[in-house]
């Protein structure tokens, strides 16, 4: 397996792995050569031991659960928001500060360019995350991906500052909610947050959100709204985590495996609700097991996305995000 960490699911096929990978160490060391009859057989076992971890993988990651999806969508080896930048895109210039309080390290931004030389389109986006640690030093550096009101206040710097300019932006949303700490209140976090909502949906350029690991409530909604949201295959987007839900339902976070078939937040089950409008394909296993396989599959369909928004009228294209957030849901009026 490429990562270190190995999910509880996991462990049959990653003990498998790993008696094949010795197999294949003691045949190439040439102790079974000894004997051709040796060798063979030798070689007839991992043939069948291959087969045997291929169809498993196969039966565990394509028969995920919804907590199973949520625990890939928060593997530390996955990729994050300046993985997917300097993957997927090329000259990237960080932009810092919301101009009124502070830089807020669990949000970053700036200008790239998407290019495909295939096609031969090139495009300039503003490009905004969430960003995690991989570790405790850079995890309390970047806040464990939750933002504060500076951060969502500095989204919303470079969002405008792409329309000034006429170009398009992407978000790249991977958090466990907006940071719920008393100074993040003083500072007018939920203000922070609505404002974004606001303001997003009537951008003059296209908007395209994607989910890549974590969605949770607030802290995501902030960054996403779009005219196209996408989820990548093993994320989740809630207005909730299944941890608090469980705490609130039943006092308890052991039912948080429950709480996560309740709240139907995998990709299938937003395309399902019409929440979503893609889902981006991950290798089998999670992305983190081939990020740059991951990262060129959201790279082409980045530029099919943009392609065709690019090409729409700006008061058409927020007459429709309008729409689109307007029509989601069911309610019922009365006179």
């Amino acid at each position: 397996m490429s990562g270190k960490v190995v999910l509880d699911f996991e462990k049959p096929l990653v003990e498998l792995e790993e008696k094949l990978a010795e197999m294949r160490v003691y045949l190439k060391s040439g102790t079974a050569e000894s004997s051709k009859e040796g060798a063979d057989g030798l070689r007839r076992e991992i043939e069948s031991l291959e087969a045997k971890v291929e169809s498993l993988r196969k039966t565990i990651y394509r028969n995920l659960t919804r907590w199973q999806k949520v625990q890939l969508a928060r593997h530390q080896e996955r990729p994050y928001t300046l993985d997917y930048i300097y993957m997927m895109t090329k000259d990237f210039v960080e932009l810092s500060g919301d101009r009124h309080f502070k830089d807020d390290k669990a949000i970053i931004g700036g200008f790239a360019r998407i290019e495909d030389d295939a096609s031969g389109f090139s495009q300039s986006v503003m490009v905004i995350g969430h960003q995690k640690g991989r570790d405790t030093k850079s995890n309390l550096y970047r806040n464990f991906g939750m933002a504060q009101p500076e951060g969502y206040r500095k989204a919303l710097r470079l969002m405008k500052l792409a329309e000034r300019f006429g170009r398009p932006v992407v978000t790249l949303i991977d958090t466990p909610g907006a940071f719920p700490g008393l100074e993040a209140e003083e500072r007018g976090q939920a203000e922070a947050i609505a404002k974004n909502l606001y303001e997003m949906a009537s951008l003059n350029v296209p908007v395209v959100c994607v989910i890549i690991g974590e969605g949770a409530s607030g802290g995501a909604i902030g960054i996403g709204v779009g005219d196209r949201i996408l989820m990548a295959e093993n994320s989740w987007y809630s207005v909730i985590s299944p941890e608090s839900c469980s705490s609130i339902l039943w006092r308890s976070w052991n039912y948080k495996e429950q709480a996560a078939e309740a709240l139907r937040l995998t990709a299938q089950d937003l395309l399902e609700q019409k929440i979503i409008d893609r889902i981006v394909p991950e290798p089998l296993g999670g992305a983190h097991r081939a990020p740059e396989a991951m990262a060129g599959t959201l790279k082409s369909i980045l530029i099919e996305e943009l392609g065709t928004l690019m090409k729409k009228d700006p008061s058409v294209l927020v007459d429709e995000r309008i729409d689109k957030f307007a029509s989601m849901g069911v309610f019922t009026e009365e006179a």
